[in-house]
């Protein structure tokens, strides 16, 4: 922490920490020193990317992002899903408390820049076959990056247009591409979709990238757009200049979320949740293309405060059925799902246990009655998260594991319905599964992962290869069945 020049002893300013730390203090720090949020919100917003994510880690001098080490087994890239929502909406909260209207008068200036991380978010269709591995990180971007911030600055590490100037823009788009990040990855009655390949602030949902679906980050959405829908109601600007890029994303999912507004209806069918996920999707999947390609053109439309204002709306109803849709018997709220791509046309949704998230958030989103708030926090005195001897609660139940000795086993009747299975233990073949002394089925113990289960059955010799391919679906199910690590947290 470097609070002294070395030299002469004077004070200095500097600050340098992972995008979660530096903006939680500074939420603190705002509420002493309110002079200083104009500049946060700008710090905040210009490291953010065209794509509506954020980078690793912020400092006086700029940013920086995680990089591909290929001597380091543990360098890994990704963005975080959370942190460009909530965080950012209590600045901006706290901004229109202290200064009304000081925020619309960002509306129309191009006051603003996009971060330039070389990374890639892959296709549409390749995030759907493989959730977990959705970037590639562009080495040669990279290198170009790093030059130009040797040559002029931390501005080297800002996206430019096809003239080679820095783009600017305005609030209004800026908010717009963290809004469409979201809801470009909203999953009907599920969540938003953790597909970046990181999870969001609570570490231990690493395991969570690519199947999970937060709704911690969907009531924090709600509050977002309840925010956002009113100070823009609030001003008389008209109309606001967007890039044409990303007003044609902005189209695509207004039109899609119209298009399947019926279906608020009611219930989604699992076919009609992959139906509106795909239009969803697949416009984010364009719009960023589009700009890995050819960059922005630099020109920009106008977008009116009406069909602004539509989108919010038309956006909250989407929101609203879902929060509703993940009530549970005991008055409390998911927090995170899992999901599931079934026969390449159907999304189906699953849920794991009560987590204190999830209670938060809800309460926070501002979308329950005083009375449902009051039902939400007698659950939680009624549920395995509150600790009566500390008079706390804990973030997750405690759970009762499964003894080391217990651990991978087959069950005999899975064992039995697999023909696969048998004639591997028939054949004295341990290459997948194996029969100890006691009697008891048990998958190769090297394996750590349904890609090393995928491996083994693809080694095996040719004599099983017409059961490998009838059965690898039937396998690679059971264990799942028996380590559930899609479930893990």
């Amino acid at each position: 922490i470097n609070t002294r020049n070395e030299n002469d002893g004077s004070k200095i300013l500097d600050y340098q920490g992972n995008w979660r730390d530096i903006f939680q203090n500074w939420e603190a720090l705002a509420h002493s020193y309110p002079e200083f949020m104009e500049g946060m919100i700008h710090k905040f917003l210009n490291a953010t990317t065209f794509e509506g994510y954020n980078p690793y880690r912020v400092t006086k001098y700029g940013f920086d992002w995680e990089t591909i080490e290929p001597d380091n087994p543990w360098s890994y890239i990704g963005y975080w899903g959370d942190h460009q929502i909530i965080y950012l909406l209590k600045f901006l909260e706290f901004m229109e408390a202290y200064y009304p209207s000081k925020l619309a008068t960002y509306f129309s200036q191009d006051l603003f820049v996009y971060a330039n991380v070389p990374y890639k978010i892959k296709p549409y269709e390749s995030i759907l076959k493989d959730p977990k591995n959705t970037i590639d990180f562009d080495f040669e971007k990279e290198e170009n990056i790093q030059l130009k911030r040797k040559e002029i600055g931390v501005d080297g590490a800002l996206l430019r247009d096809t003239t080679s100037f820095i783009y600017k823009v305005n609030f209004v788009e800026k908010i717009l591409a963290t809004v469409l990040a979201k809801m470009s990855n909203f999953i009907p009655e599920g969540g938003i979709w953790m597909n970046t390949q990181r999870p969001e602030w609570n570490d231990a949902n690493n395991a969570l990238v690519g199947n999970g679906v937060s709704m911690v980050t969907l009531y924090y959405l709600r509050r977002f757009l309840k925010f956002f829908n009113k100070v823009l109601d609030q001003d008389t600007t008209r109309e606001f200049q967007i890039s044409n890029e990303l007003l044609a994303f902005f189209n695509k999912v207004s039109q899609a979320l119209e298009t399947h507004k019926q279906l608020l209806e009611g219930r989604f069918t699992d076919e009609n949740r992959k139906q509106v996920l795909d239009a969803l999707g697949q416009a984010a999947s364009d719009y960023r293309t589009q700009i890995y390609d050819q960059k922005f053109s630099g020109y920009k439309t106008a977008v009116s405060k009406s069909s602004l204002l539509a989108f919010t709306s038309t956006a909250l109803d989407f929101l609203e059925h879902s929060i509703r849709a993940n009530k549970r018997a005991d008055n409390l709220f998911h927090s995170y799902n899992l999901m599931t791509v079934t026969d390449h046309n159907a999304v189906s949704i699953s849920y794991l246990p009560e987590m204190l998230e999830g209670q938060v958030a809800v309460l926070s989103s501002g979308y329950l009655s005083s009375k449902e708030s009051l039902d939400v926090l007698d659950g939680l005195k009624s549920s395995p998260l509150f600790r009566e001897d500390q008079y706390s609660y804990i973030l997750y139940p405690n759970k009762e594991l499964p003894k080391f000795v217990h651990k991978n086993t087959i069950a005999a009747a899975d064992v039995t319905s697999s023909e696969l299975l048998r004639k591997l233990l028939a054949d004295g073949n341990t290459q997948v599964i194996n029969q100890d002394g006691n009697g008891a089925y048990h998958f190769n113990g090297s394996f750590n992962n349904a890609e090393s289960v995928k491996a083994a059955l693809s080694s095996l010799s040719a004599v099983y290869a017409p059961l490998v391919d009838t059965e690898s679906k039937k396998v690679l199910d059971i264990f799942e069945s028996v380590f559930d690590h899609k479930s893990f947290t």
